[in-house]
């Protein structure tokens, strides 16, 4: 199943079901106002969304259907324009190495109330922050128990995405020098028109990890296309079994992988950073600079038949 969070002019937009092929959608309203209502009582709401995809996939004309219209990802606000909680692991060990040295995932709590829509503009005020995109995959989970092991962690994942985790590279160093952690290097995250079942995807879906490639087009040139199930070090359950080891996490939380990577540096880079850092090491400085205002970054995930699975999060960095 493929949900959509379509603007209407309200702060939570309103909730759509999209075809398989993305080509037409029909508002839920009828079952459900919000992605957010419906992930409240998924028990119930998920088979009449279900059901309806399965009318809008087949083109059948009938009383629930006759609303369908063109899909549009530029009408689209993120899956959940605000959530109750984000969190975002360093999950693939080649990505600046961190995760790579421990036993544990390294997490960071993000912001949750203002998330962008998957053609959003991304508006800051200084190129000189070092602007940074960082595609990755992200999991909206249910409810999940504290304490919960990665096992039943697994069976709490409703739905997944593909984020940009937009970085402000220049400005990390001061902040965790602090001993806090992230607050203004991590503005804003923008995220795929489409959130999607995990068994839309098939055999992609397996071992908590999404087993297809990511693609980073920055400037209209693709700088990266690593696998997003190969040399991640910790899968999904394990990222959200360790995120609830004294707590609990609310249906509607967001956990992020972080930017994809592999050990293979042919495929490219999900960050500028990551490819500053194997510059560095190669060349004792980096040559690639960060993106400036008005550079255009297209994240997108296909499947084996070079179909695309959650549209892509097409944005431009502007000045504001």
């Amino acid at each position: 199943m493929k949900l959509a969070t379509i603007k209407d002019g309200s702060r939570d937009g309103q909730l759509a079901v999209v075809s398989r092929d993305m080509k037409s959608a029909h508002m839920a309203d009828a079952i459900c106002p919000t992605l957010q209502a419906a992930l409240d009582d998924w028990t119930f709401i998920a088979p009449q969304l279900d059901a309806l995809y399965a009318q809008l996939n087949a083109g059948q004309s009938s009383t629930s259907t006759r609303r369908a219209f063109d899909f549009d990802p530029a009408r689209c606000m993120a899956p959940l324009p605000r959530a109750y909680g984000r969190a975002v692991g360093a999950a693939y060990g080649n990505h600046l190495e961190p995760a790579s040295s421990g036993e544990e995932p390294l997490i960071y709590q993000g912001g949750s109330d203002d998330l962008l829509g998957a053609m959003d503009d991304i508006m800051l005020a200084h190129e000189e922050w070092g602007i940074d995109f960082e595609a990755g995959v992200a999991a909206i989970v249910d409810d999940v128990p504290m304490g919960a092991t990665p096992d039943e962690a697994h069976g709490r994942i409703r739905l997944l995405m593909l984020a940009n985790d937009v970085s402000l590279r220049n400005l990390i160093p001061d902040e965790l020098a602090k001993g806090f952690g992230f607050l203004h290097s991590k503005p804003a995250t923008g995220f795929s028109p489409l959130a999607v079942t995990p068994d839309e995807l098939g055999d992609a879906w397996r071992g908590g990890k999404l087993h297809l490639p990511l693609r980073s087009t920055w400037n209209g040139h693709l700088v990266g296309q690593p696998d997003a199930g190969v040399d991640m070090a910790f899968n999904f359950p394990q990222l959200i079994a360790y995120l609830c080891r004294s707590r609990r996490v609310r249906a509607g939380s967001i956990v992020g992988s972080g930017a994809v990577s592999n050990k293979d540096a042919t495929l490219g880079y999900s960050c500028i950073a990551a490819q500053r850092s194997r510059e560095t090491a190669a060349d004792g400085e980096p040559s690639t600079p960060f993106m400036r205002f008005g550079d255009t970054i297209r994240i997108e995930m296909l499947d084996e038949k070079g179909k695309s699975i959650f549209g892509a999060i097409a944005q431009t960095v502007r000045k504001a």
